[in-house]
């Protein structure tokens, strides 16, 4: 098979994944603390570690990942509903990666993609298992429909950590600076806490997290990208601040100048890695 329809077929699972990362952890943060919770969270990690092993192997073959998200299964009056629903994205899944599996000859492709559908076969079966648990355990929709600023803040915390996610995952993998590689990942999981602990604390507060995100940087020169990190990082670090000080709760203070001070580490650890990179430049 031609080497970009290559390319084309692992985007698709690659955006695959992305919706299934999006629409468990949204199910997942809706349902509060507790066992079910943990395991589709845990879940959502196996997706992140495949979407991560498409979008290398799309730079190997010399193309460019996606940052599309592909369709999700919304909507339902139940948790045994968003888990049936759970239950067909996966079948959406395993469909795409067996015809995909068909179609490409590499030997090394073709056993990624087997490893991925051994993996979604068992989710499959994790999730029909959680329709009926969610039935017998009465398991409920523990958002609330607070609105205002301080709701209004936190979403836009979880906007920009989204954001900065796929920025800073779509960054790793186009960059050639091993370093900066290492770094950028690094980063990317440190914002990814930072979306649950907003997400949880919205429904703590009995409002609704909204996991959506804005335009992402797709710089493809490592200075270009550092330089975008840098001043987006400086923006929210300044943006948490005076959060913080407009906050009286003190719990929610203490989280937002946390997550400020990450942003300030963050800033200074791509600026170390901006002049490294441009001294050797």
């Amino acid at each position: 098979m031609d080497r970009n329809k290559i390319i084309a077929l692992l985007n698709q699972d690659l955006e695959g994944e992305h919706a299934a990362i999006i629409q468990y952890l949204t199910h997942a943060y809706a349902m509060g603390e507790g066992e079910m919770t943990c395991e589709i969270e845990a879940i959502a990690r196996e997706e992140m570690r495949h979407l991560d092993w498409l979008a290398e192997t799309i730079v190997e073959l010399g193309g460019v990942p996606s940052l599309e998200r592909g369709k999700m299964r919304m909507g339902g009056d139940s948790v045994a509903d968003w888990m049936r629903n759970d239950v067909l994205l996966e079948e959406d899944g395993i469909n795409l990666y067996q015809e995909h599996i068909k179609s490409i000859d590499g030997p090394k492709i073709k056993r990624l993609l087997q490893r991925i559908l051994s993996d979604e076969q068992s989710h499959h079966g994790d999730f029909q298992h959680f329709v009926d648990k969610a039935q017998k355990e009465g398991a409920k929709d523990v958002r609330g429909s607070r609105t205002g600023r301080v709701v209004q803040t936190l979403n836009w915390g979880i906007e920009h950590e989204y954001t900065v996610i796929l920025q800073y995952l779509f960054q790793s993998y186009m960059t050639t600076n091993e370093e900066a590689k290492e770094e950028l990942q690094d980063q990317a999981i440190n914002e990814m806490q930072h979306l649950g602990w907003l997400a949880e604390k919205i429904v703590d507060i009995s409002g609704n997290p909204r996991i959506e995100h804005t335009e992402v940087d797709r710089s493809t020169k490592t200075a270009d990208m550092l330089q975008a990190d840098i001043k987006i990082e400086q923006e929210v670090a300044a943006a948490y601040d005076r959060a913080a000080k407009e906050t009286e709760d003190p719990g929610l203070k203490k989280l937002l100048l946390r997550i400020r001070d990450h942003e300030i580490y963050h800033t200074e650890v791509f600026s170390d890695l901006l002049k490294e990179e441009e001294h050797q430049g």
